[in-house]
């Protein structure tokens, strides 16, 4: 039976468990993230998957057979291990997760001593440190035993409360449904929710890892919690994925908002206090850049990818950024997607305005999303960028990360996959048919040019 490949990104890894993911392989590849940081304490943390236990083991034997000392974490979710990196002064963490991708996954996310996801250079030296081997071993005098971290979420949960009026949300008591799916979510989610004051019903509370849907915060996958946050009379439902960086949204009558809208509806309350420079990538929806104009802020685009907002962001000093797949990136709590930002700065803006979440996202600039894909021949990719680039010879061309095409009010992003061979194609219009037939049309130019 055939099975997808390991995939290797300058981030860390994935790979179907038992298939291409094994012990040996995540040992393996934490011995490889040991030789390329520098010295000091090492976080090992997961998610809540099943087979989080299995590759944290192989993790830690690796690490302490190079001799490093390793901090368990346990479950946490991926922004609260950003957090703790720096708080405990940790030279970096492997955290264990697969983000979205279905049970059968897991993955290795690596971070540096900054708190945030290896940047590319340092995660492209991880990746050939594995794939060339030939690491040498720890002597048996320099092996380390592991020790645990007990409290895991207070420096965290903290930093994310120091970035709104907790006496404001406090006072409204919201009602709010929290859809952790037995991810890693609710560790700090629950905290969170009861230190604003919230009436808090959580589903998927514990980190059991057996999904009660599929992992990834999309519409059809959350059709059993829309209707339960209208059951419970809630006055926002918030859903995050296994690792909790990202966030989708649900308002009061049981919509979803999603993801798209997770980053806007911050962006815009943040704006509102603080004006300044705003980084989301080029596949995000064009509502951020809208906010940042109306509010008198600049905005930049980033190549696709966590670690490029963040190295956009700190360059250019940002007061916010993220991406449009539901992750907030506020620099006053670390350069990670974090789903408990976006909670905690959703439920201060409705706070602060005195309105419902259906209100505030009926306020932004109405925009819909279209992505598909193609199967393109690696060699044939610049040609196929080249001949769409061409066919639109009226838009403003930008290749910073493939091909990126804009309209007034409309987009569209052409990108090779690094992992496959395909093409993705994404567009933005003002409503979906619009957007389905920009797609269209570029898939039938890259046919033709390869």
């Amino acid at each position: 039976m055939s099975h997808a490949p390991l995939i290797i990104s300058v981030s860390g890894l994935r790979g179907v468990v038992g298939k291409t993911l094994t012990p040996l392989v995540a040992l393996e590849f934490a011995r490889a993230y040991a030789t390329q940081i520098p010295d000091g304490p090492i976080l090992v943390a997961r998610d809540g998957r099943t087979t989080g236990p299995m590759i944290a083991d192989a993790v830690r034997s690796g690490l302490a057979a190079m001799g490093r000392t390793v901090c368990d974490v346990g479950v946490a979710a991926t922004p609260t291990v950003g957090v703790l990196v720096k708080t405990r002064g940790a030279a970096g963490a492997v955290q264990i997760s697969a983000s979205h991708n279905p049970p059968e996954y897991n993955g290795i996310k690596l971070f540096g001593g900054d708190g945030r996801v290896l940047t590319a250079v340092v995660g492209a030296k991880v990746a050939k440190a594995y794939q060339t081997g030939n690491i040498a071993w720890a002597d048996y005098g320099q092996v380390s035993t592991a020790e645990t971290i007990s409290d895991t979420i207070t420096a965290h949960l903290e930093a994310v409360l120091g970035t709104v009026d907790v006496e404001r949300i406090q006072k409204c008591r919201f009602s709010v449904l929290l859809d952790s799916n037995h991810g890693a979510g609710a560790v700090l989610g629950r905290p969170l929710l009861e230190r604003l004051g919230c009436k808090v019903v959580i589903l998927g509370e514990d980190p059991t890892g057996r999904f009660s849907h599929p992992a990834e915060p999309t519409a059809d996958n959350l059709r059993s919690v829309l209707r339960n946050v209208r059951e419970a009379n809630a006055a926002i439902g918030f859903c995050q994925d296994p690792d909790a960086d990202r966030l989708a949204v649900v308002d009061e009558n049981g919509r979803y908002v999603g993801e798209e809208y997770t980053l806007a509806l911050c962006l815009d309350h943040r704006l509102r206090q603080q004006v300044g420079l705003v980084v989301a990538n080029c596949a995000s929806s064009r509502m951020s850049q809208d906010i940042t104009e109306k509010h008198g802020g600049t905005f930049l685009r980033s190549k696709v990818g966590e670690a490029n907002v963040a190295d956009l962001m700190i360059s250019e000093s940002a007061v916010y950024g993220g991406e449009g797949n539901g992750g907030p990136i506020d620099p006053k709590v670390g350069y990670v997607r974090d789903s408990f930002v976006g909670m905690a700065q959703i439920l201060d803006a409705m706070a602060a305005r005195g309105l419902s979440v259906s209100t505030l996202a009926d306020e932004l600039p109405v925009y819909a999303i279209h992505k598909t894909k193609t199967t393109v021949a690696s060699e044939r990719t610049a040609a196929a960028l080249q001949g769409v680039k061409a066919h639109y010879p009226e838009a403003t061309a930008s290749e910073s990360d493939g091909l990126r095409l804009d309209w007034p009010g409309r987009w569209l992003l052409v990108r090779a996959s690094n992992t496959e061979p395909i093409v993705r194609v994404i567009a933005e219009a003002g409503d979906i048919g619009e957007a389905k037939s920009m797609c269209e049309d570029a898939t039938k130019v890259i046919s033709a040019c390869t």
